[in-house]
């Protein structure tokens, strides 16, 4: 309604009804694994206890928690490789794209296995380790997937704080400030358990 404000494209509320209303972030976005959208939708009950802009601004720490507590999920192993598992659809076939992108390189190996893969399909599949060197082996389709697995805890944590700044970038935080405002809760709170040199 604002003349100065375009039509906001994201953004996340509880209605007086109590309805949550969400738009643009990754709760509503297909390709969201569910270990993010899990982080994203808690982060979002924090808020929701707040009554008022002030309550509101209270609760981010509270929010913050949340991301710490599914970043040691992730990072001691505790997170099921299926709620790791991200859905891209693809546009093309597979041999029509002219960058190698995640969806591409996992369809190629479904393609090499016998599967067919064409334009309009879905492709599921996981971000493998990234000490991995080879370029066509950092993702793996699901249907490939084995017991002995290992996901890229940095792209999935580089993912969880992304969520955290969808919901947090009104008040200028970015993946940066994410990550050193979890890393400042562990070492006050966790360190003694939790502290072991990790970067991520």
């Amino acid at each position: 309604m604002h003349p100065n404000i375009g039509v906001l494209n994201r953004y996340y509320g509880i209605m007086e009804s109590g309805k949550l209303k969400v738009r643009g972030i990754e709760v509503r976005k297909h390709d969201t694994p569910r270990f993010v959208y899990n982080a994203q939708m808690e982060m979002i009950n924090v808020f929701s206890a707040a009554n008022n802009s002030k309550e509101f601004m209270q609760k981010i720490p509270e929010a913050l928690n949340v991301v710490k507590a599914y970043r040691l999920k992730l990072i001691d192993g505790e997170v099921p490789i299926e709620d790791l598992i991200i859905s891209n659809h693809l546009s093309k076939n597979p041999k029509h794209y002219k960058q190698h992108v995640s969806q591409v390189i996992a369809a190629e190996q479904l393609i090499k296995e016998g599967s067919e893969v064409h334009a309009g399909h879905s492709v599921h599949f996981v971000f493998t380790d990234s000490s991995n060197k080879r370029f066509d082996r950092r993702v793996k389709a699901q249907q490939l997937l084995d017991k002995g697995v290992n996901p890229d805890e940095r792209k999935y944590l580089q993912l969880l704080y992304a969520s955290a700044v969808s919901l947090l970038s009104f008040s200028n935080y970015t993946v940066k400030t994410v990550q050193d405002s979890i890393k400042g809760y562990e070492n006050k709170n966790l360190c003694s358990y939790f502290c072991t040199g990790t970067s991520l």
